[in-house]
């Protein structure tokens, strides 16, 4: 056994401590020891353990409560419990709530070796495993982004062709599509990837704060500006900038990026001097703004320069078939966050997953994953089986004489109305609740309610 096995024994008694480090150090194992539950605690705070021995009765904190701390931190960390006290509902209950094993008293030092070197392995196998989809992540740049059907494939290839070069990148998408996860492959695969990767979200920055946010302020620029401050430009230097929704960006504010783009220079808010910085930007909507910019509410020219590499991402509802790939990588992600067993979909529910309109998107499939990773799947059966009406969800038959992209058209603002409908009955009205509920923004949530003619007054 390698000197670097590092294995923790956890015992109130000094005698069982004193003959277990001399033992297992005869069988290789590099030891720590603890004589309490906190005392282990704090020697796996400053120590890389691979395997913990526990005993069960001590007198702070039985092995089961103090396994269940582990887990709460390290929920694969293997974890032996050895006790004097042997029953088979213990040994049962121990099994049942993580321990990867239960040993009795008096120990048998060439078992608890055999059972150590076992745990060891299992967990170097899973760190090395961990750290080779970590390395092929940071490599590959594409982390969540998964799917092999032609809309994704046609992502990875743009992604591929153009993160390397500087130019500004305009993803266009639904809600929920993954617009940053695609701009972090973009700033991950590019020169850049050493260099800051900063996020703004357009629509979450109120407007009189809007400049002061993307370009900085100086020291009493304006009452509350009590230091200088850096902007988001300034904070991406040589990096990347993300602006997401970005057609929700205030027409004043508009004008000033385009210059900041064209000049590649800022100036802070009270400022005078301006300042030079080298971003590549990378913009995010679930607008058309094309049609913003027709009906006067965004600039043309900084819509040309923002759309120098165009990238539509495909909603959840035109790529099911990466569903079932989806569906095992989230859960198993949220299985391994929660220390729980995987709870693989049954057919059903991947039948039903196939039909549904996802109306959040991946984003929306994320959160039904957590949910069945924590209570089961038949805690999620219910939405995906009763959120799309039959009557919502079939097209006309004079509908089917219509092309595939307007028949397609029709039928989602039929399900859409149907939906806000049904949320804005199940939650009275209330907006904030809606759009959770939803996965949307409530800015883009009122422009559907007016789109549909609904007001939240009809349901209070």
């Amino acid at each position: 056994m390698s000197p670097n096995a590092c294995v923790l024994v956890v015992d109130d008694d000094p005698s069982t401590r004193r003959v277990a480090r001399a033992n297992l150090s005869l069988e290789g194992f590099e030891v720590l020891v603890a004589s309490s539950a906190a005392e282990a605690l704090e020697r796996l705070a400053e120590s890389d353990p691979l395997a913990i021995v526990t005993d069960l009765k001590m007198p702070d904190a039985d092995g089961i409560s103090l396994m269940e701390r582990v887990h709460g931190e390290h929920p694969w960390l293997p974890v032996i419990l050895v006790t004097a006290h042997a029953t088979v509902e213990t040994a049962v209950q121990a099994l049942r709530r993580g321990a990867h094993h239960y040993l009795t008293k008096p120990v048998r030092w060439e078992e608890l070796a055999l059972v150590l070197r076992q745990a060891v392995a299992h967990e170097r196998a899973r760190r090395d495993l961990e750290r080779l989809r970590g390395e092929l992540d940071r490599a590959t740049g594409f982390e969540e982004l998964i799917g092999d059907s032609p809309a994704m494939a046609e992502v990875f290839r743009v992604v591929q062709q153009v993160a390397d070069a500087d130019a500004t990148v305009l993803l266009q998408g639904e809600t929920g599509t993954g617009k940053e996860l695609v701009a972090r492959a973009l700033h991950r695969r590019s020169q850049r990837r050493d260099q800051p990767f900063v996020a703004v979200n357009c629509t979450a920055v109120p407007r009189e704060l809007m400049e002061s946010e993307f370009f900085g302020h100086e020291k009493g620029a304006f009452t509350g500006a009590s230091v200088r401050r850096q902007g988001r430009f300034q904070q991406a230097d040589h990096g990347t900038l993300f602006l997401d929704e970005v057609g929700d960006l205030d027409p004043g504010i508009q004008a000033k990026l385009l210059r900041v783009l064209q000049e590649r220079e800022v100036t802070r808010v009270g400022g005078d001097r301006p300042e030079s910085v080298d971003v590549r930007v990378v913009a995010a909507t679930n607008r058309d703004l094309e049609a913003l910019v027709k009906e006067g509410r965004f600039r043309d020219d900084l819509y040309y320069r923002l759309n120098v590499i165009p990238l539509r991402l495909p909603p959840l509802r035109e790529r099911v078939g990466d569903l079932p790939a989806l569906l095992d990588h989230f859960v198993r992600s949220f299985a391994e966050r929660y220390g729980r067993p995987v709870p693989l979909p049954p057919p059903e529910v991947l039948a039903a997953a196939r039909t549904y309109p996802w109306p959040g998107n991946v984003r929306e499939l994320r959160n039904v994953c957590e949910r069945a990773a924590l209570m089961g799947w038949d805690a999620v059966k219910p939405l995906l089986g009763s959120a799309p009406l039959p009557d919502a969800a079939l097209a006309s038959p004079a509908e089917f004489s219509l092309p595939l992209l307007d028949a397609r058209a029709r039928l989602v603002e039929r399900f859409e109305r149907e939906y806000l409908t049904r949320l804005l009955k199940a939650h009275k009205g209330r907006i904030g609740e809606v759009a959770r509920a939803a996965g949307i923004a409530e800015r883009n949530l009122y422009e559907k309610m007016k789109a549909y003619g609904l007001s939240r007054d009809d349901y209070r």
